[in-house]
């Protein structure tokens, strides 16, 4: 049977997530249009996230959700619209963008049979990392999602909620200005849940903005 470990976070010595640049990012969501064939399935959406907000999108299973995500990042063309992040747009410059954001997805993308510091390791060589970078921020984000000790365990080893928290941490290993996080408390315990939470209130203590994606009215209202 796989325990869920409580958090032990390292000393406060000062933030370990401050954005590359020393701020958060500013964005817009300009009239977002998707459709595949004759199915729209994003019908113009549009909003505004201040710069070190978490802004909750919040809808049922089908409404759209991953799709203006997938939009947003770049990962996906929009029919029509546009996203602009800290000035630079996703359709016209998303090179520029993905170096300053980063994606939690909503199913787990992690290597099973490594460990957690070598999934880091080379997702970080994806990233442009050094290696020197990469293994300090390694070791930087495993002791912010309360994973280090178990850090050459292999994922399989983990339960859902910590293999999510690799998820994020990958997210973060970079320094993202912004963060978009797909449903990330999806199919786990009551206990991974709010472990989850502490960490994404400790990013937006530190000044990250954050997009966060739930069907769960509580979560959008807690965030």
């Amino acid at each position: 049977m796989i325990v869920e470990q409580p958090l032990s976070y390292p000393p406060k010595t000062g933030p370990i997530h401050l954005p590359k640049d020393g701020r958060p990012a500013d964005v817009q969501v300009l009239n977002l249009v998707k459709t595949f064939d004759k199915i729209e399935a994003v019908k113009g959406i549009s909003f505004n996230i201040s710069k070190g907000e978490i802004f909750g999108l919040l809808g049922p299973n089908g409404a759209g959700k991953s799709t203006t995500i997938n939009m947003m990042c770049g990962y996906l063309e929009p029919t029509s619209g546009d996203t602009i992040i800290d000035g630079l747009s996703v359709t016209r410059e998303p090179m520029k963008v993905k170096r300053i954001i980063g994606v939690v997805p909503q199913e787990i993308a992690l290597y099973k049979d490594l460990s957690s510091v070598e999934n880091l390791e080379f997702f970080g060589e994806i990233y442009g990392l050094s290696r020197q970078e990469r293994r300090t921020r390694a070791e930087e984000v495993l002791h912010f999602v309360g994973l280090y000790d178990r850090r050459k365990e292999p994922i399989n080893n983990f339960s859902g909620g910590m293999q999510r928290r690799i998820n994020m941490a990958i997210a973060m290993l970079h320094r993202p200005n912004f963060l978009l996080m797909d449903e990330p408390t999806a199919g786990v315990d009551p206990q991974s849940r709010e472990n989850i939470f502490d960490t994404i209130e400790q990013l937006r203590d530190q000044g990250t903005t954050i997009l966060y994606t739930t069907h769960y009215m509580e979560e959008a209202e807690r965030l």
